[in-house]
C-alpha cells in the first residue's frame, strides 16, 4: 500500500480509469456481438444500423484512448468488409 499522498492519489485515477476502460471495452464487445448477431440473421438493414453504431463506439473507444486509432480503424475496416461481403452473397 502507497504511503505518499500523490501515490495515494495516483491509485484512486487509476481505479477510476480501468473501471472507465473496462465499461466501454464491455459496451464494445455487446455492440460487436449485436452486428454480429443481425449479420447471422441475413437482417442487412438491422446490420447496417448495428455497423454505424458499432463504428461510433470504435471512434470513440479510439478517442478516449481506451484502444488505439489504429486498431479501431482496423477492426471497423474489417467489420465492413464483412457486411459487404455478405450483402453481395445474398
Amino acid at each position: 500500500m502507497a504511503n505518499i499522498k500523490s501515490a495515494k492519489k495516483r491509485i484512486k485515477v487509476i481505479d477510476k480509469k480501468t473501471a472507465r476502460n473496462r465499461r466501454v471495452k464491455d459496451h464494445l464487445k455487446s455492440v460487436l456481438k449485436s452486428f454480429d448477431g443481425a449479420l447471422e440473421e441475413k437482417n442487412f438493414e438491422l446490420a447496417a444500423e448495428k455497423l454505424t453504431l458499432a463504428e461510433k463506439k470504435l471512434m470513440q473507444a479510439a478517442a478516449k484512448g481506451t484502444i488505439n486509432k489504429k486498431s479501431a480503424s482496423r477492426k471497423i475496416s474489417r467489420l465492413a468488409k464483412r457486411f459487404n461481403a455478405a450483402k453481395a452473397a445474398n
